[in-house]
């Protein structure tokens, strides 16, 4: 099945929770209309929470969602994958929809094997900031997944944040380690920032508001122009200044290397997560 965008493309989502949630508010921001939409969540009660918080038909039925589907979003938790998956099959190999995963750690390979073979399987890692419209994206599509496909789910993906393709799913790994984790890594060095100010003599809402705001202006500038982070961070470090001094001292304490620890850190833990999750018999 070709996929391609149209207000005819009824996409369905498994799952409503805060990630889904804002992707579905994001696409309808974005042009898709919420009855193209479906969601299902486990109880009448939350499902009636869910249409209310997303202005979507919410129910509690995963097989009808499948049947709705062109496009099948799984957003269950990686634990819950495999199960929901086989529960599925039959009903996904009768419709043979587009499906989308954005569970972390789970192949498409296994999605495909879980849900009875030969279809068109694309992965998602997003990250939180997706939760106010910045958010980053990497996507993988198998083999199976045609362009007009890709094409879609760039469109789903772009209404959260920026999107960007990997060829080889492997680096999904990577892009945990710089997209889907690393909102925590900024967060935690503007904690340590806070705590600096706050030490000498800053108020904690004076320290946050110096802090977060510097954070998103270096965003800012980071995207929005054409200089590399290595330029910007030169234009703002004059020779014996103050910056340079802070600069300095990053270096003497191994900046490099503790975010190369880092992010192998978590490379290694997705890894591990992977192969703890991966494809068994059924």
């Amino acid at each position: 099945m070709n996929t391609e965008y149209n207000s005819s493309t009824h996409i369905s989502f498994i799952g409503v929770g805060n990630m889904a949630g804002a992707i579905i508010a994001g696409m309808c921001r974005h042009g898709f209309q919420p009855e193209q939409l479906l969601g299902t969540t486990r109880s009448p009660e939350s499902a009636a929470r869910a249409t209310e918080a997303y202005g979507i038909r919410v129910i509690n039925d995963n097989a009808q969602a499948v049947q709705y589907a062109d496009v099948l979003v799984l957003a269950v938790k990686p634990q819950m994958m495999q199960d929901t998956c086989i529960a599925l099959a039959a009903k996904v190999q009768a419709k043979k929809p587009l499906i989308v995963s954005v569970a972390a750690g789970i192949s498409a390979q296994d999605i495909a094997h879980w849900l009875g073979g030969n279809l068109a399987v694309v992965r998602c890692m997003p990250n939180t900031p997706a939760l106010v419209g910045a958010g980053m994206s990497g996507l993988y599509a198998n083999a199976q997944t045609a362009n007009a496909q890709k094409a879609l789910v760039d469109q789903m993906f772009a209404a959260v944040g920026r999107t960007l393709w990997v060829d080889e799913e492997q680096a999904m790994h990577t892009v945990t380690a710089l997209a889907g984790s690393a909102p925590a890594y900024f967060f935690r060095f503007v904690e340590a920032l806070m705590k600096a100010g706050e030490a000498r003599g800053l108020s904690s809402a004076q320290a946050h508001e110096l802090a977060t705001y510097t954070a998103l202006g270096a965003a800012r500038m980071m995207t929005e122009t054409h200089d590399h982070p290595t330029q910007l961070r030169q234009k703002v470090t004059s020779p014996k200044g103050t910056t340079e001094q802070a600069i300095l001292s990053f270096e003497r304490e191994g900046i490099d290397t503790l975010v190369e620890h880092a992010v192998a850190a978590c490379i290694g833990r997705s890894e591990e997560l992977a192969a703890q999750l991966a494809h068994r018999d059924v």
